[in-house]
């Protein structure tokens, strides 16, 4: 029998297709870099008057200086943990007061200029080093430090500031949150962070309360 003789074949041949198709729909995961999904979370980043308690709360560990070396560079410089952790002292020139970031996830790698307090903390922590290691940041051990201890480092310091639970990631949202909230050209925020696609930076001037201010007022 041909199919156009059986009835309602066509219909039921839709009717399975639709179905097939809502429920691919369903099952597929968001699509990368979709900025609405990232909005729904909960805050991830620090305020600037937490981001001075959690340094205040580095000082008070043992290796005050250079905890709270680290976690202002992470966070001026919106640096991942790996970034942080593989940053080479011959990156950084004090005397001229600029840093060489080298961005992963083949993100855009830059030149960026140290502010005062971060050419201050950074002489001081190297003034104190007695290693020639070719890292930054030096653990206890005279290694480089890892990954798992940057980790350890915030949390312990977010305790002692009574800021609750912290993780690295934090300070590179933070960054991000606070040069959107004063106003930084997305742009320019792109490079400073060195996002690939503008839509991750996006994020940070869609999420600013600082674009919303005078918005009620006539």
């Amino acid at each position: 029998m041909k199919q156009e003789e059986i009835p309602g074949l066509e219909t039921v041949a839709k009717a399975f297709a639709k179905r097939q198709s809502v429920k691919s729909r369903k099952a597929a995961p968001p699509a990368a870099g979709v900025v609405d999904a990232h909005e729904r979370r909960k805050r991830d980043f620090l305020t600037q008057t937490e981001l001075d308690q959690l340094i205040a709360g580095a000082r008070q560990g043992r290796f005050g200086q250079r905890d709270a070396s680290m976690i202002l560079i992470a966070y001026r410089h919106g640096l991942r943990a790996s970034e942080l952790v593989g940053l080479r002292r011959d990156d950084i020139d004090l005397e001229e007061g600029r840093v060489w970031i080298s961005r992963l996830k083949r993100g855009l790698s830059t030149s960026q200029p140290l502010a005062g307090d971060e050419v201050r903390v950074l002489r001081a922590y190297f003034r104190d080093r007695t290693d020639r290691l070719p890292w930054a940041f030096a653990s206890s051990q005279r290694t480089q430090f890892s990954r798992q201890a940057w980790h350890y480092l915030v949390r312990e310091a977010g305790d002692r500031a009574g800021l609750g639970p912290v993780h690295p990631h934090m300070l590179r949202h933070s960054c991000g949150h606070v040069l959107a909230d004063a106003g930084t050209d997305t742009r320019l925020l792109q490079d400073w962070l060195g996002h690939r696609d503008i839509r991750h930076t996006a994020l940070y001037s869609r999420t600013s309360s600082k674009r919303f201010e005078g918005l009620w007022r006539r």
